[in-house]
């Protein structure tokens, strides 16, 4: 089992850098007590599920135990436990626009300057920088970049083709689905619905995708539009977006919106990539 502490500053972007964990395939805790680190330790290991990769966030949130923190990972080595401890940071004036920037208060400040809090926090902190398997410094990185400098430093890298991609068919009649970062309109198409023999069928019978293939504006959509993904997808992936739903509209969500999403997911799959595909609409009146 393969386990990441992350640690540091407020606002150094340890959020960022267990959501790249997060992706990677690790199983994550956020603010984890430093007293239950062991005990979750032992239960990760013995899992039937078997974990096989764990990152905690151990921060001074717990500024009551996170002095123990050392003699705890120090225990766990004993132990046989391997993991990787990385620590990060940022410059005061960095932090402090942050903070300006999200209008929060510094955890260990709440009624004070976002200054004094860092100071303390840095304070306290000290043991643990000295320690740390990787120290980070945030202070010019952006969010893609503390990404890949995260996945870098505990030798993660990003799988290739890792996006995600949800294919959603429905119903402009019923309205947009909720999240869909890309619309397609295929309502231009001949509508299978006219046809008397194809009115009461589904887009997932076959005389109803044969009807939709056979329209020539179909191939040429479903050609422009997969040279479209082609060149989108790899650049989504590349910038660390790891979710990607892409949702085909016509008319009542039944017939050509559900052949061209179907279409899509397996052209997608075919260029490696994880595809789920949904028909929201598809068996309503």
């Amino acid at each position: 089992m393969r386990a990441v502490v992350i640690s540091g500053l407020s606002g150094s972007g340890k959020s960022s850098a267990v959501k790249a964990l997060e992706d990677a395939g690790y199983f994550c805790v956020d603010n984890l007590p430093v007293p239950v680190l062991a005990a979750f330790f032992e239960l990760s290991a013995q899992s039937s599920e078997g974990i096989q990769k764990l990152a905690f966030v151990i921060d001074a949130r717990d500024k009551k135990h996170i002095g123990k923190l050392p003699t705890a990972l120090d225990q766990l080595t004993k132990k046989g436990h391997m993991f990787e401890l990385v620590f990060l940071e940022a410059s005061d004036e960095i932090l402090a626009r942050r903070f300006s920037e999200t209008r929060r208060r510094h955890p260990l400040s709440p009624d004070g300057s976002v200054a004094e809090g860092v100071a303390i926090e840095k304070k306290l902190l000290a043991p643990l920088r000295k320690i740390a398997s990787h120290v980070i410094d945030t202070s010019e990185l952006n969010p893609r970049d503390l990404r890949q400098k995260m996945l870098q430093s505990v030798q993660a890298p990003k799988e290739e083709n890792a996006l995600a991609v949800q294919v959603t068919s429905f119903g402009f009649k019923y309205g947009l689905p909720v999240n869909a970062d890309m619309v397609m309109d295929v309502r231009f198409l001949p509508n299978p619905f006219f046809k008397e023999e194809l009115k009461d069928r589904r887009g997932t019978d076959s005389r109803v995708v044969d009807f939709v293939l056979a329209q020539k504006d179909t191939m040429e959509l479903l050609a422009l539009f997969e040279k479209m993904l082609k060149f989108l997808l790899p650049r989504f992936d590349r910038e660390g977006k790891s979710y990607l739903h892409l949702a085909v509209g016509c008319t009542g969500g039944r017939h050509r919106s559900v052949v061209i999403a179907g279409r899509l997911a397996m052209s997608m799959e075919k260029m490696g990539y994880h595809v789920t595909l949904s028909h929201r609409d598809l068996d309503r009146d």
